[in-house]
């Protein structure tokens, strides 16, 4: 398709293109983070006796004694291990970590042909099982949309202020009592990237236990977790569950990660039945600096779990990328960032189509959250959200309210309102925290008045800013993809004077996959 605009078919075919390059080395590689996803597939939850993850401190342990098994994977000397010591894979793990029990040994059998079968018997017993709960909790999420029924679109969400499970049990009654169809919760920061972060000088605020008893009513006392944890989060879906069977209309709920979290990401929420996934590849390497290898190879896991377990991923409206701009020391112009951003995600949803994907699973974001501070945002958030829409005809479109100054957030439901117009079928409005009742209804209305006038017109094209913005963009998104796969992720986050950069962040721990057992391959490939 090739408009005034320029060619999205182009475009298109070209984001298809480098993502069919960059698929199979993301899918030849591993990292801690899979491992640790791998051992949570498995059963392995909650803390070890020094109250970090257990599935980490098991990873770590294993890891300890020779980081050059990363590559040969964790699940066939994890499940040779159960089986040598007849043990459950929770008591298993807790011994792993506390170290009285050496997984390199366990590796060792494996050269053993008739314990490795068993091994691998094993390992996919664990692995159905682990299918087995994620269809199950797939097929409950469609029978209590089948009998609640779903709410109308657009779905209005906030996010979930409260950083303890005690006081986000009060957060979401009061927020779905306010009119909330999505509920969005911060996972808290792993223990991966708090390490790194600490090792590189900078301060991580640790999760502690509030005191909530002011807020808990009548309430029995929950256990204290943060309220983005696995086991807050199954907490939460089953309170959300009884406040929609209460209203008679389902409420989603939503994750946010921080990076380094994508594999893990994707299984709490295909075992918890969590519906939104926030998740953007691009922007762990661009704005996280995460190592691109890692990346892509974590939500290269992730994307198969998430298909399976129909769980919608939310595509950022693409990252900031300013590398180019500090080169030649001159700022680019809007339309050129917001061209970048484009071809970033075009990227990031051809990786999750290529890994199979639906397009049904895919809310794409349709605003970059700086737009709003940028001259004429209104004019050219219609050409952001126009491009979209024509390019992404299938998808769901997704807006979320930046955290902006208060001139620029006092334009934003405006900006948002004349959006609308072009939206079409659109996925979901994030609002920021606050009186969520009138916000609610506010968002409602916009969005009932832009069905009316998109109804009441012929669909147009783009003029002014709008035009110029579009075809702008439309070709810097056209180069930035050239210019990623002609010079590589330098181009886009920068090399070190000198050279290119050092290596990225969590890039020591991603290693080239030397065991060709996967456990989960033939049923996911089966589908059944």
């Amino acid at each position: 398709m090739t408009t005034d605009w320029g060619p999205l078919d182009q475009l298109v075919e070209r984001a298809d293109a480098l993502a069919a390059t960059l698929a199979p080395r993301a899918r030849s590689k591993t990292s801690v983070g899979q491992e640790r996803a791998m051992l949570r597939l498995f059963g392995v939850t909650g803390l070890d006796a020094a109250g970090r993850p257990l599935a980490g401190s098991a990873v770590d342990r294993w890891l300890g004694r020779d980081q050059r098994g990363l590559g040969g994977g964790i699940a066939l000397p994890f499940a040779m291990g159960l089986l040598e010591y007849d043990q459950d894979p929770q008591q298993f793990a807790l011994d792993v970590a506390s170290g009285t029990i050496d997984l390199g040994l366990e590796a060792e059998l494996l050269g053993q042909p008739d314990r490795r079968a068993v091994a691998e018997t094993e390992a996919s017993r664990l692995a159905r099982a682990a299918i087995d709960r994620i269809d199950a909790d797939r097929t409950a999420r469609r029978e209590v949309i089948g009998l609640l029924g779903d709410a109308s679109r657009p779905w209005v969400g906030t996010t979930l202020t409260e950083p303890d499970l005690e006081g986000a049990l009060d957060e979401v009654a009061d927020l779905v009592a306010s009119g909330a169809d999505v509920l969005r919760i911060e996972v808290p920061v792993g223990r991966e990237l708090a390490d790194r972060l600490t090792d590189a000088g900078h301060e991580v605020v640790e999760w502690r236990p509030g005191d909530d008893r002011a807020r808990r009513g009548d309430r029995e006392r929950v256990e204290p977790a943060p309220a983005g944890s696995q086991r807050a989060l199954a907490e939460l879906r089953r309170l959300a569950d009884r406040l929609a069977a209460q209203r008679r209309g389902y409420v989603r709920l939503a994750t946010s990660a921080p990076a380094l979290w994508s594999p893990e990401d994707a299984v709490v929420a295909a075992f918890e039945r969590i519906d939104i996934v926030e998740a953007d590849p691009m922007a762990e390497i661009v704005a996280a600096g995460v190592d691109p290898d890692r990346a892509l190879s974590d939500y290269a896991f992730a994307h198969r779990f998430h298909k399976r377990a129909g769980t919608v991923l939310m595509v950022g409206a693409g990252s900031l990328v300013v590398a180019p701009d500090l080169r030649v020391g001159v700022p680019s112009d809007p339309a050129t960032r917001a061209g970048r951003a484009l071809g970033l995600q075009l990227l990031a949803v051809a990786l999750a189509r290529v890994d199979g994907m639906l397009d049904s699973q895919l809310a794409v974001s349709a605003l970059p959250a700086w737009i709003v501070d940028e001259p004429s945002a209104g004019a050219r958030s219609i050409a952001e959200v126009a491009v979209r829409r024509a390019i992404y005809p299938g998808h769901l479109l997704a807006f979320t309210e930046p955290d902006a100054p208060p001139d620029q957030a006092a334009a934003w439901p405006f900006v948002l309102a004349s959006a609308l117009v072009r939206a079409g079928d659109t996925a979901l409005v994030m609002r920021r925290p606050g009186h969520t009742t009138s916000v609610a209804r506010e968002t409602r209305a916009a969005a009932r008045v832009a069905s009316e006038i998109a109804q009441a017109r012929e669909p147009g094209g783009l003029a002014g800013v709008a035009l110029d913005h579009a075809r702008g963009a439309i070709g810097v998104a056209l180069a930035t993809l050239d210019m990623l796969a002609d010079r590589g992720w330098p181009a886009i986050v920068g090399e070190a004077p000198g050279g290119p950069s050092p290596r990225a962040l969590g890039g020591d721990a991603v290693a080239e996959r030397t065991e060709p057992f996967d456990p989960f391959a033939a049923i996911l490939h089966s589908g059944g």
